[in-house]
């Protein structure tokens, strides 16, 4: 399998794990009242629509080409946020931290039955290097996201969880954040300050995977 085909297969292993994960925001949303992803059709598992076309194709390409020629350290996506209206929620700030989790928890779950997937396919003798190299990131890339949306800066899904524990004037200042969140999270990237959540992640991952289906996938 060559480097093209590797670096193709982990952008569609990006899209699988990111795209349940803005569903299950939506989703939980709808549960508790709120119909806004609902009428606008984004409980879908459809890619179409939830790709962005710089967060989901041209950003994530061009990381994997830095990463792959130049040794670039990053390689992230994002799709286009579900639209979410707290005003619907009997209790705006415990329906935001249910819809916060919901993504996460999504994730983790998908690396558990992925994994349970991986390691009866092995069991049954189905070792292609290109399957297992695939589902081997997708257990790896929802561990990353899962960690990852935890971190308790807007507008990760972790400020969510920590705003509905906050005093409510402590709440409206974290809230005031995501204007320049982004900005945060990519500098804290970039200095290496989130090393200790990739590591975990990866940690994780050579559990759930183990060391045998790891080097059959060529993923170390």
């Amino acid at each position: 399998m060559n480097e093209l085909w590797e670096d193709l297969i982990a952008v569609a292993a990006l899209l699988v794990c990111i795209i349940p994960h803005e569903v299950a925001h939506g989703y939980v949303a709808w549960r508790l009242g709120d119909p806004t992803a609902k009428m606008a059709g984004r409980l879908s598992l459809n890619p179409i629509r939830h790709l962005d076309p710089i967060g989901s194709v041209l950003l994530p390409l061009a990381l994997l080409l830095l990463h792959r020629f130049a040794g670039f350290p990053i390689v992230f996506g994002w799709a286009k946020p579900v639209p979410i209206n707290p005003n619907y929620f009997r209790d705006p700030w415990r329906g935001m931290l249910w819809v916060g989790l919901a993504g996460p928890v999504t994730n983790v779950l998908m690396a558990l039955v992925v994994a349970g997937v991986g390691h009866g396919l092995i069991a049954l003798g189905l070792t292609a290097r290109w399957l297992l190299y695939f589902l081997g990131l997708v257990v790896l890339l929802s561990l990353v996201l899962a960690l990852f949306n935890l971190i308790p800066v807007p507008p990760l899904d972790g400020s969510r969880v920590l705003a509905y524990f906050l005093p409510p004037r402590l709440r409206l200042q974290l809230m005031r954040l995501e204007r320049v969140g982004i900005v945060i999270v990519v500098v804290l990237l970039a200095i290496g300050a989130l090393k200790l959540v990739f590591q975990g992640a990866y940690s994780l991952w050579l559990r759930l995977v183990g060391v045998r289906w790891a080097l059959l996938s060529g993923l170390i």
